[in-house]
């Protein structure tokens, strides 16, 4: 079986890590294993404004639940979009809808910029066990 990671990460697979971590639900890093899920949408040739349109819908389907619905469990794995993915290369969107889903992100998009400075200044104020100003 070939190989589908290299040393260095493509522009293409670059930009699927990009347009995943900047939804609101998803960790504030990749791993290996998201690393090669996008390489294997690349493999695949799956275009990236379908990719960008799979993660705006399925992020937004989570963030737009019932007040009332139980919690879900945070997305751990850029490979929980590719059943989106998936339902989009069948039946793609079109690009007004994507506008759309773009413009209902807009309010979330911020949440994930302030909550990881919110964690960011906590650990920073945190001090160490060991330290003498206790």
């Amino acid at each position: 079986m070939k190989h589908i990671l290299t040393d260095s990460l493509t522009p293409y697979v670059g930009k699927v890590l990009s347009l995943y971590l900047e939804l609101p639900e998803t960790p504030l890093r990749t791993n290996l294993y998201d690393q090669k899920c996008a390489a294997e949408l690349q493999f695949r040739s799956v275009p990236l404004d379908l990719i960008e349109a799979a993660f705006l819908l399925g992020s937004l389907r989570r963030l737009l639940r019932p007040p009332g619905a139980l919690p879900l469990s945070p997305i751990r794995s850029l490979a929980y979009f590719q059943p989106v993915i998936d339902e989009l290369l069948a039946c793609p969107l079109s690009n007004s809808y994507v506008g759309y889903l773009r413009s209902k992100m807009k309010p979330f998009a911020r949440k994930k910029l302030t909550e990881s400075m919110e964690k960011d200044s906590t650990y920073r104020l945190q001090k160490p066990a060991d330290s003498e100003d206790r």
